[in-house]
């Protein structure tokens, strides 16, 4: 173990503003930090500073942080600076960590001889309460219930409170918002057990709070024991944990907050960034240092994620940081647009497979996505090209428990001897069927997790599609035997591979090479947050969607790739439009995929039909025109395909949306395509509608023409 180092030499080799983190005097300290600023550096050398000038005793300071890797690597730095690994030592742990242990300490004085145990797993008990009040008890029903009473408790939202809570907050909840609250409900009463009490992590929190709040003696032990205090990663602070902070705190300020509000993307958990926006205006006098020399990344990718976060809109965007890049020059980012999602897997896994050749480490590359979904192309994709990955934050695609499960449902249907010999089309509708009974619905469900489960089975519906568009002589058997190959063929997850991992899984790491992938609209931004014809319908979410692409761009040191594709299956419409996050970070010029090694093809942006410029919008490419343009549209064509969008699902029990949408009837009523190759140009249609329903749709405008 080193000694504790001299006051002096902790403050060698740091910046000015670092510096002036370090020796800021005891009291409320907010230390900005940007991405790759040098952050944990500094709030360790300040700890550190502290303790050797003899303000505070090294046993008197917990440091709290929001996950267990990021508390390890506080406790090794600060077993580096002689501060660490005795009894004695600076306390470095998550919230919970430290929450439990303080319980456990004063549990007797508290509660007395009541027992207590930990409940870990809080899902048969989210199960058995849905059950009770006649909901579903589905996993993935049960795991968004589960998350919205934690988001409630982790807001400060008792049961009573929860429909009026979730409406204010504009919760996507899974039921009617009294269905949840009588569950959230039903979950604490369940708590209590003839043998005592159980209680989830959010408790852990609740009780040392009110332990601290309620009683006295409690309370002057604690702030005996403690008196200063430091937190990381401040803008992912939910209320709850801001109140047992409060409750630590007392009526002291000897607090040293570490945080960047533009980095807030955890907000459905009941993170916000109140706080630490709010910090000098609850303590007046604090010292307040931004860090803005960014040390990870080269010039190239600095400026591009300034650009980013320069674009936002609303006050956690007026505290941005301009960032600086501190390392040598690298290259220049690169955008690449690709025809379909297989072409941009494969365009990724080859430009993953040079920079291995030049000598990358695989472990010092990833892929990152918006969800988990889009992970199968990529892991196939690899596969192919021979490179090993790892998924971080969640199974590979094969492994998800819904795809097993889809699988399955799938192999039945093979078995049947009742099933035509499907190919094509019919082939694809068989597998739609099958998914149906284990979840697949036309329209895509509320609730987070049921959304990722939803996405996963769409994704085997495409993948069929796909492969039912190269082999048109595929049928239900030979579908079993490529999905088989396909997950027989994954490489075990090994730490020198690629990452695969979403954006938010991929907070707080960085590696040399990052591949930004599947930047579409609908993607990034997620669809949910877009209302109808591509507008916000949610501007604080999808401010949020724009901090996902900030943090995605920071965590890459040297190489960067954004990419996009304009079809989801090889050699169909091109309906796609790259994400407006994308606007005025390249110029509108021909995007190439040169600058990789590839052919060098332009590939222009679909233009207006009117006057020629770019189409940046969802709603004005699925016109073909500018909405601002004119257009010609005729009002009986268009009347009569809605009585025939409305006949055709009733016919067949969809919802006339799934038939076709409004901007695609329009654009068919503006335009009169002669033929089925026109009609499937237009965007929104698509080959696959083209072909079953083109019929019918050149039949009314053919009839049109005729008057």
């Amino acid at each position: 173990m080193p000694a504790p180092s001299h006051p002096q030499s902790l403050l060698d080799g740091l910046d000015p503003e670092q510096r002036a983190a370090v020796v800021a005097p005891r009291g409320p300290v907010c230390v900005l930090a940007g991405a790759g600023t040098g952050k944990t550096r500094t709030i360790t050398h300040r700890i550190a500073h502290l303790v050797s000038a003899g303000q505070v005793r090294a046993d008197q300071v917990l440091a709290v942080t929001f996950t267990a890797r990021a508390a390890g690597e506080l406790r090794g730095r600060l077993r580096g600076l002689g501060l660490g690994g005795e009894a004695n030592a600076v306390q470095a742990r998550t919230f919970h960590a430290a929450a439990l242990r303080q319980l456990k300490y004063f549990w007797p004085q508290v509660v007395g001889d009541v027992p207590w145990q930990l409940a870990d797993r809080t899902f048969p008990l989210v199960a058995q309460a849905a059950r009770q009040v006649g909901l579903s008890s589905e996993p993935d029903a049960v795991r968004d219930l589960a998350t919205e009473i934690d988001w409630a408790k982790a807001s400060l939202v008792a049961p009573e409170q929860y429909a009026a809570a979730a409406a204010r907050a504009r919760r996507e909840t899974p039921f009617e918002a009294r269905r949840v609250a009588d569950v959230y409900s039903g979950y604490e009463a369940l708590k209590n057990t003839p043998d005592g009490l159980l209680l989830d992590f959010s408790d852990l929190l609740l009780h040392t709070a009110a332990a601290l709040e309620e009683y006295p003696a409690v309370a002057e032990e604690f702030r005996g024991r403690y008196r200063c205090f430091v937190v990381d990663e401040y803008q992912d602070v939910t209320p709850l944990q801001q109140r047992v902070l409060d409750a630590w705190l007392g009526n002291r300020d000897d607090l040293t907050v570490v945080g960047d509000a533009n980095q807030t993307i955890y907000s459905f958990t009941g993170a916000s960034p109140a706080h630490l926006l709010d910090f000098s205006r609850r303590f007046p006098d604090a010292t307040v240092v931004r860090l803005e020399r960014d040390y990870r990344s080269t010039p190239q990718v600095v400026s591009l994620a300034n650009r980013v976060i320069g674009a936002a809109r609303g006050r956690i965007a007026g505290t941005r940081l301009q960032l600086i890049g501190q390392r040598p020059d690298g290259p220049e980012p690169i955008f690449r647009e690709f025809e379909d999602e297989p072409a941009e897997a494969t365009g990724v896994a080859k430009a993953v497979a040079r920079l291995i050749a030049k000598g990358v480490q695989p472990a010092e590359i990833a892929v990152l996505y918006r969800i988990n979904a889009q992970s199968e192309a990529y892991e196939q994709a690899l596969t192919a090209a021979g490179v090993g990955y790892q998924v971080r934050g969640g199974e590979g695609f094969f492994q998800r428990p819904e795809v097993r499960q889809a699988v399955s449902a799938l192999r039945q249907a093979a078995d049947r001897d009742d099933l035509p010999d499907a190919r094509g089309d019919a082939l694809v509708s068989v597998v739609r069927a099958a998914l149906a009974r284990v979840g697949l619905t036309a329209e895509e469900p509320a609730g987070a997790q049921a959304r990722e489960r939803w996405a996963s089975l769409v994704a085997l519906v495409e993948l069929t599609e796909e492969l039912a568009g190269h082999d048109p002589d595929l049928d239900l058997s030979g579908l079993m035997r490529e999905l088989r190959a396909r997950a027989e063929a994954r490489h075990a997850p090994t730490v020198q591979g690629v990452t695969l991992a979403s954006l938010h899984a991929a907070k707080g790491l960085e590696w040399d090479a990052v591949f930004l992938v599947g930047l579409t609209d609908g993607t990034l931004p997620i669809a949910h947050v877009l209302g109808d014809g591509g507008s916000v319908a949610d501007e604080a979410a999808f401010e949020e969607e724009r901090r996902l692409l900030y943090v995605g761009v920071t965590r890459a040191r040297e190489h960067l790739q954004l990419s996009w594709a304009l079809a989801r299956a090889a050699g169909g419409a091109r309906p796609r439009r790259r994400s407006r996050f994308l606007a005025g970070l390249m110029d509108d010029s021909p995007v190439t995929d040169r600058a990789m090694g590839g052919r060098g093809r332009a590939v222009q942006l679909p233009g207006c039909r009117v006057c020629g410029k770019s189409l940046l919008n969802a709603t004005d490419t699925l016109l073909g025109r500018c909405a601002s343009c004119p257009g010609e549209v005729d009002t009986e064509l268009l009347a009569a395909l809605q009585d025939w969008r409305r006949d055709t699902a009733a016919e067949l029990g969809i919802k006339p949306f799934a038939v076709l949408g409004v901007k695609a009837m329009t654009a068919i009523a503006e335009q009169f395509p002669a033929d089925e190759q026109a009609l499937a140009a237009i965007p929104g249609m698509g080959e696959h509608r083209a072909v079953q329903f083109g019929t019918d749709l050149l039949r009314l405008v053919r009839a049109r023409r005729r008057t």
